[in-house]
């Protein structure tokens, strides 16, 4: 398999983020609309068949790097040797270093997978703002503190819809499947690429065809919705999302800075620049960031704390 191939990143048994993998309102994708900002940087993966480096059966290589973000993530993580790897920690990797249950991978790779972890792990469940929230047991505890603190002063939080927090990976292949699909028909129709790989790339599995639509992305041929950025500032590639992991929540008042603020009291941060709404449980202060290797970036008074490293 050609992502089994790249993506031999797995850490020992012990979540992800979002299909943000991150873009998102009445679709399945509702609980995050997808926004016209500008992201901090433009990806530029260079995966391929002929790239990819090591191979599923060789084990696991132990992490290593400079910098306290690599010191603070799980010591079973494998290192990340290739392009599409490294580019997914990049912006998905702030959930690894949470007080929680980390993911237990960079990509889950099926339904299986996803589901295996999320079965090892203490979940709760409440009927929050008209909709059931579901997320790791020390990330519900610390949202309703945070929803206990804001109502004493007037204030609401809540999740944005019934897909807020936990997802299935079914879940985040439709989505992937909403922006990848439509891109294929378009530059195949433009000319970029050739029907017969545009029909080679649909065929393959969502876990296969992140490597592919990726490298195609590092050619100037994009797959967001737009069709002028990366995909990834779209929806986040099958088996990314930290909804799977259940450290994330998309939250309705996401725009209001007293519901940060408060979430942030609390261990919720946001950490996706392209994805206003989500917000994930790294149970630390604000304060503590810094030395687990995450750097603060502000954007429209706005502050995300993403992994420090290149």
């Amino acid at each position: 398999m050609l992502l089994r191939r790249i993506f031999t990143i797995a850490l020992a048994a012990a979540a992800v983020g979002c299909w943000s993998m991150s873009a998102k309102n009445s679709s399945p994708r509702a609980a995050s609309p997808e926004t016209d900002a500008t992201p901090f940087a433009t990806p530029t993966p260079k995966p391929s068949a002929t790239t990819a480096s090591a191979n599923s059966n060789t084990g696991p290589t132990p992490m290593t790097g400079q910098g306290t973000f690599y010191d603070h993530l799980p010591k079973s993580l494998s290192h990340p040797t290739d392009d599409v790897s490294k580019l997914l920690l990049r912006e998905y990797g702030s959930v690894f270093v949470t007080k929680a249950t980390p993911p237990t991978k960079i990509v889950f790779e099926d339904e299986n997978d996803v589901a295996a972890f999320q079965k090892s792990v203490e979940r709760e469940s409440a009927s929050i703002g008209g909709a059931t929230v579901t997320l790791q047991k020390p990330a519900m505890e610390a949202f309703k503190a945070a929803i206990a603190e804001a109502q004493k002063s007037g204030i609401s939080i809540g999740p944005r819809g019934g897909d807020s927090s936990i997802r299935s990976y079914a879940q985040t292949v439709t989505l992937w499947a909403s922006r990848v699909k439509p891109a294929l028909g378009h530059w195949s129709a433009a000319g970029k690429i050739t029907k017969g790989d545009a029909a080679r790339i649909s065929a393959l599995s969502p876990y296969q065809q992140v490597s592919e639509v990726l490298g195609l992305e590092s050619k100037g041929i994009w797959f967001a919705k737009s069709l002028d950025k990366s995909i990834i500032y779209s929806v986040a590639p099958p088996g990314t999302s930290q909804h799977l992991s259940m450290l994330a929540l998309d939250v309705k008042q996401f725009d209001d800075p007293r519901v940060r603020e408060i979430l942030a009291k609390h261990g919720w941060f946001q950490t996706i620049a392209s994805d206003l709404p989500h917000f994930t449980y790294l149970g630390a202060s604000e304060s503590e960031l810094p030395g687990l290797g995450l750097k603060k970036i502000t954007s429209g008074n706005r502050v995300f704390w993403v992994p420090d490293i290149s």
